[in-house]
């Protein structure tokens, strides 16, 4: 069967780097393929290629003819006055695709389809973005950080549709729940080359280090050879003349393998040199409410909450609930109504906003974190330079001499993280980090965050980021309706879901009750049984029946005699 799309010796380059070379991979009908690579080796551009935004130098991209094609941008704009339905420019006026795109709207929780797209967040615009992906009924669907500005009920919505779903998809994602629940194929783009995994996101792992430690073994194995060879090529050019020319040649190849080096895992970044008093901050019944098109929305009503020590606190609810106005407020730049934050002296505030930051295009990126310090103290006497910080973080020293304008979205995330941690706080505000960032980074912020001897607050969608870092969640329901959780994600999820089969199941016994105590009233009202007094006035009553119907008896007698 032809498949679906075809790539066969794909070369891409900028300059004189290489983002990928000689690149073949073939997708069939009916696959979920993720594709995973660090920050910079072309991902999206790859995304761009198939989409026709983007050339490339060499190789071949075949689509498999009279196929509908659906695509998700990573960043999607839209025209800021255009409503939300004429946004879904495949409609074309068309009745049963205006129809279609209300359905699909509707479902992604979009109502008001006359909104100015200019006024909707940045979760919603990609909402409508995606509702364009798949008004056609697309064959084969493209996307590019599908999750992102996606809030966790929309997550789990999409996740659950793809799923489903008999659609074909090629995606790029971080989000490893995502990758693990809906994909059967995993792709690597690593080194310049493109490796194939037949299975989901924790199948790939397995694989991936047995790949890993493979490579190792023929590094080791190579490196043993070489050093006998390299004795052989220093010897005296007679001595070589006599060999054959194959063994000189053989030894370049055997050192090309032996100077390769694989990636290792990072050393844990352990900072013991970050105090924080035991007083962290308390907020102090505070109120927060605005009006968002001629409605009231309420933030916080009388919120009160004692931050603990070392506590790694996590923010989940729907979008537009307040998440980021609380940190805000939290941080002073936002006001309160009424109340207040009561912060400790020794807490220093390292805040990652999802805005990001704004760079001078033309400086280089070690120049960045210099300016900031030449390096972080991890204290008992140990010191990390500014460029063995962002080595640590995956943004290697050959990078690290870049230009800003050079970078991509994701190492300019990159960037922006390793300017917040460089500053040494020791309270952690994280609003949206894992947005763009790949997976290689994630952990290495995961384990980070593990071991940071501070306080952490973290707005996030990412769920498995979630569960590894934070230990207590506050949920934002809506309407000023924030729940205390103590617990992870997950387990959250599990409660929400054990506590809505448990309503469910007490509404169901609370209608069968109904019923039968309907049903034993109907009964009741005709076969009661009579009280005492009851019984004597039936009694009595059956008495006098008895001597009228001797009277009427009488009176009928005495009629028919005539006597009267």
């Amino acid at each position: 069967m032809t498949p679906y799309l075809d790539i066969q010796n794909l070369t891409k380059r900028f300059g004189a780097r290489v983002l990928f070379e000689d690149i073949s991979f073939s997708i069939a009908e009916g696959q979920k393929v993720g594709l995973i690579a660090q920050n910079g080796t072309g991902k999206s551009t790859l995304m761009s290629i198939l989409t026709g935004h983007e050339g490339y130098e060499s190789g071949s991209i075949i689509w498999r003819n009279d196929l509908r094609i659906g695509f998700l941008e990573q960043s999607p704009k839209f025209d800021p006055e255009e409503s939300v339905l004429d946004a879904c420019f495949n409609h074309q006026g068309n009745e049963e695709k205006v129809l279609r795109a209300k359905q699909i709207l509707t479902q992604l929780h979009i109502t008001d389809l006359q909104q100015p797209m200019g006024q909707l967040s940045g979760g919603q615009q990609k909402r409508v973005a995606l509702a364009n992906a798949l008004l056609n009924d697309p064959d084969f669907l493209l996307l590019d950080e599908p999750t992102n500005h996606l809030d966790l009920e929309m997550i789990v919505w999409l996740e659950g549709y793809l799923s489903r779903s008999n659609l074909t998809l090629l995606m790029v994602t971080h989000d490893r729940y995502f990758l693990d629940h809906v994909c059967n194929i995993i792709l690597e783009l690593a080194d310049n080359r493109i490796y194939s995994y037949r299975g989901n996101y924790s199948y790939y792992l397995d694989k991936r280090q047995e790949r890993i430690d493979n490579q190792r073994a023929e590094i080791a194995r190579a490196n043993n050879l070489y050093r006998t060879e390299l004795e052989w090529m220093r010897r005296m050019p007679q001595a070589r003349g006599h060999k054959a020319r194959y063994r000189e040649e053989a030894f370049y190849e055997l050192e090309a393998k032996a100077k390769q080096r694989i990636e290792d895992r990072q050393m844990r970044l352990k900072a013991s040199n970050v105090y924080i008093g035991s007083k962290i901050f308390e907020c102090q019944y505070v109120s927060k409410k605005f009006e968002d098109n001629g409605q009231e929305k309420v933030i916080l009503d009388n919120f009160y909450y004692n931050f603990a020590r070392f506590e790694k606190m996590g923010i989940v609810g729907n979008n537009g609930t307040g998440k980021s106005t609380f940190v805000k407020m939290l941080l002073g730049l936002t006001p309160s109504d009424s109340g207040k934050f009561d912060i400790g002296e020794t807490v220093r505030f390292g805040y990652f906003s999802q805005e990001g930051l704004k760079f001078d295009e033309n400086e280089k990126v070690i120049d960045v974190i210099t300016d900031i310090a030449d390096y972080i103290d991890l204290g008992g006497g140990r010191k990390m330079t500014a460029s063995q910080f962002l080595n640590y973080f995956m943004i290697p020293p050959e990078e690290q001499h870049n230009y800003v304008y050079k970078l991509s979205g994701g190492e300019r995330r990159k960037l922006y993280l390793c300017t917040v941690l460089m500053r040494n706080p020791n309270f952690l505000v994280l609003d949206e980090p894992t947005n763009d960032l790949d997976i290689q980074t994630l952990q290495v912020l995961e384990e980070y965050l593990q071991d940071f001897p501070g306080c952490v607050i973290i707005i996030s969608h990412d769920r498995y980021f979630m569960d590894k870092v934070v230990d207590h969640l506050l949920v934002f329901e809506g309407n000023g309706v924030i729940k205390d959780f103590p617990g992870n994600y997950t387990q959250y999820r599990e409660w929400k879901s054990l506590k809505s089969k448990e309503e469910e199941t007490a509404q169901q016994n609370k209608v069968a009750n109904t019923k039968v105590a309907k049903k034993k009233d109907y009964h009741h009202d005709d076969r009661r049984r009579m009280s005492y007094k009851e019984k004597r006035e039936y009694e009595q009553l059956e008495k006098e029946i008895k001597a009228l119907e001797k009277e009427k008896a009488c009176i009928e007698e005495a009629l028919s005699s005539g006597t009267l």
